[in-house]
């Protein structure tokens, strides 16, 4: 049974309670008031089976106990008949509500799991964006070992390569933080993509807030996607593009997730990215990345 469903029935349900409500007012005070009472109580216990068929102590606690039969002798009948009634009614509203509690608890918790299977969907979640991430510098950090490794030869990297990377300067400005973000741009425009990828993610971690995150965010999934890594390039593009809207490459890194959805066979998120670019980037649909833009729409067919 769907949680849409339950909620039907219990709606079905609380009418029933309602109606029972309605009813007691109305209860002649008399020698039938007990009788009356558990023949409500019956029908209640019907509607239950019928609404939950095999219903359990997942969905309802243990059916209200009896109360103690009052004599048609007693001086106070129609007073406890009527107390009786009230007692037995507030256990069964309390009944509903911890029901309606435990309904919504469930619906909170089936959407929270379903907002991450989006999101473990779209770019295998946000563990895969904390991947790799440097504790040390480039030449001492193991995972730029196992980088690069898988770029040039199992055994590491050639002297060769070691050299060219070496070969590429850092700059040395008064902005410590734009420096390490343009030695990123360097390692990436000539080619070094692994040397690279730890670089810049060596910077966006370390400078939040610095006015060239945007640029390294998106550099550094254009890092991995040029590396042929393109499910380790969308989680960088789609976090770039949410933190900020109106960043400078916020942009460019959508289209740029559309692009790797594109190499990922995902028409639908590909889809979706190039309609959310086009209405929220105009200027750059028709401008800047035009060409990127309507080279994109022509390798996929949207409804």
């Amino acid at each position: 049974m769907t949680f849409g469903s339950i909620t039907r029935n219990l709606s079905f349900l609380g009418a029933g309670f309602a109606l029972l409500a309605t009813a007691t007012p109305a209860l002649p005070q008399d020698g039938n008031d007990e009788a009356r009472m558990r023949r409500l109580e019956a029908e209640v216990r019907a509607l239950q089976r019928k609404v939950f068929p095999g219903g359990d102590g997942r969905f309802f606690e243990p059916q209200i106990s009896a109360q103690p039969t009052v004599s048609s002798t007693a001086p106070s009948t129609s007073t406890t008949a009527v107390t009786d009634i009230l007692t037995r009614l507030d256990a069964l509203e309390a009944q509903l509500q911890r029901q309606t509690a435990l309904n919504e608890e469930n619906a909170n918790a089936i959407r929270l799991l379903s907002e991450r299977m989006d999101t473990l969907e779209g770019g295998r979640g946000s563990t895969t964006v904390a991947a790799p991430t440097p504790t040390a510098t480039p030449a001492a950090s193991t995972g730029a070992t196992r980088n690069v490794a898988a770029t040039a030869t199992p055994a590491g990297p050639s002297e060769e390569r070691v050299a060219a990377v070496q070969a590429i300067a850092k700059p040395q400005t008064d902005d410590a933080a734009d420096d390490e973000y343009s030695y990123g741009f360097r390692l990436w425009d000539a080619g070094f993509f692994p040397e690279a990828q730890q670089q810049l993610t060596l910077f966006v971690e370390q400078n939040p807030d610095h006015w060239r995150t945007t640029y390294g965010r998106n550099l550094l999934g254009r890092a991995y996607l040029d590396d042929g890594k393109a499910k380790e390039a969308a989680p960088w593009f789609l976090k770039n593009y949410q933190e900020d809207k109106t960043g400078a490459r916020a942009g460019d890194s959508l289209l740029y997730l559309a692009e790797t959805m594109i190499a990922l066979d995902d028409t639908r998120r590909a889809c979706i990215a190039l309609a959310e670019f086009s209405e929220t980037y105009p200027a750059l649909a028709a401008g800047r990345l035009q060409s990127q833009y309507e080279a994109n729409r022509g390798k996929v067919t949207c409804n």
